[in-house]
């Protein structure tokens, strides 16, 4: 037999108080005597008493939870090492006071009316905006709506909104800079999305090292951050009649794919292509060889986007977020340029 679950009035009746009383102890509310107070958490202590998240988050005027919509294809958020670790960030700030994370994958031409949704039905407290693109329409949209939001990206993407950043291009400045000094002069780019404001940031960190270091911008290539991206970017590359001697990769996935695709062909890593990626997945050091590779830690990132958010939520004024920036992660997949 399904033993029932206790409910407010069984607490009620147990600490000789009224319904009222109970949920004002419970929810740690003024107005109510200590001794009272004592009396219906011992009661509720007794009898098992669990709080009912949805019924909580009515009394306290709060939906228990934040958005995050995701306009990107469902297998690619899948095969992407950031997001499941930026989100377990997420939740390990908020499963500290039994909220939770709402996630939706949307599309582009859908993406407005998920928002619209969100806020028209109070089902988010707030929400957190990534992939933040040229032109993005969101933050306008979102304070249009009155629903608070953190922008993951730097703080001038944010149109005013509280911001928690993490510079990418350091890393990418510091690989470039390696691989000049061990000698290579073809050093190629396979790239995220160009929409996405992080992808054209850490092409443009590519592109600005070479030129200060008095090197031709060498060709590059779209990847999607994508493994198949990565490996038809890769192939293409190889088969040009003056191939690079080094590539660096939007992510870890496209440069894992980049990796065994030369592998395919014949081509010795390092010691015909170097190649770099971005995330420092614990994938890179069991790649053969172990991947180069840029270190950013998206689970610190979530957390400290998370906790943004609850300080635009209880009123402060919340400063832009600034983390240390991602580091160059050297590995053996990177050696001397091969001599002509």
């Amino acid at each position: 037999m399904v033993r029932k679950q206790p409910t407010i009035a069984d607490v009620a009746r147990l600490a000789g108080v009224s319904r009222t009383s109970v949920s004002f102890a419970l929810n740690d509310r003024p107005g109510i005597a200590e001794d009272t107070k004592r009396r219906i958490l011992a009661a509720a202590a007794e009898l098992g008493w669990k709080p009912s998240r949805p019924a909580r988050a009515l009394s306290l005027g709060k939906a228990g939870a934040f958005g995050l919509v995701l306009t990107r294809e469902p297998e690619d958020i899948g095969a992407d090492p950031f997001f499941p670790a930026f989100i377990a960030g997420v939740e390990a700030a908020l499963g500290e006071r039994g909220d939770g994370l709402m996630v939706h994958v949307t599309t582009p031409d859908r993406e407005q009316a998920v928002y619209e949704r969100l806020a028209a039905d109070r089902r988010v407290d707030g929400v957190l905006l990534t992939d933040l693109r040229h032109d993005d329409p969101r933050p306008a949209l979102v304070r249009r709506l009155g629903l608070p939001a953190v922008v993951v990206g730097q703080s001038e993407w944010g149109d005013g909104l509280t911001s928690v950043s993490l510079d990418d291009r350091p890393a990418y400045v510091a690989a470039v800079r390696r691989l000049a000094e061990l000698g290579h002069r073809r050093i190629a780019h396979v790239e995220g999305p160009q929409s996405f404001r992080h992808a054209h940031r850490r092409r443009m960190a590519w592109e600005e090292t070479l030129r200060d270091l008095g090197l031709p911008v060498g060709p590059v290539l779209p990847g999607g951050f994508t493994a198949e991206g990565g490996a038809r970017a890769t192939r293409e590359l190889l088969a040009l009649a003056e191939p690079p001697t080094a590539i660096v990769y939007g992510n870890d996935l496209a440069a894992t794919a980049g990796l065994s695709v030369a592998q395919e062909l014949g081509v010795p890593v390092p010691e015909r292509l170097s190649v770099i990626g971005y995330d420092d997945t614990p994938l890179t050091r069991y790649t053969h060889p172990p991947l180069s590779s840029a270190r950013a830690d998206a689970r610190a990132w979530g957390e400290a986007a998370a906790r943004a958010l609850d300080g635009v939520l209880a009123g402060e004024d919340v400063a832009h977020v600034v983390l240390p920036p991602a580091e160059f992660v050297p590995r053996a997949s990177i050696g001397p340029a091969p001599r002509p």
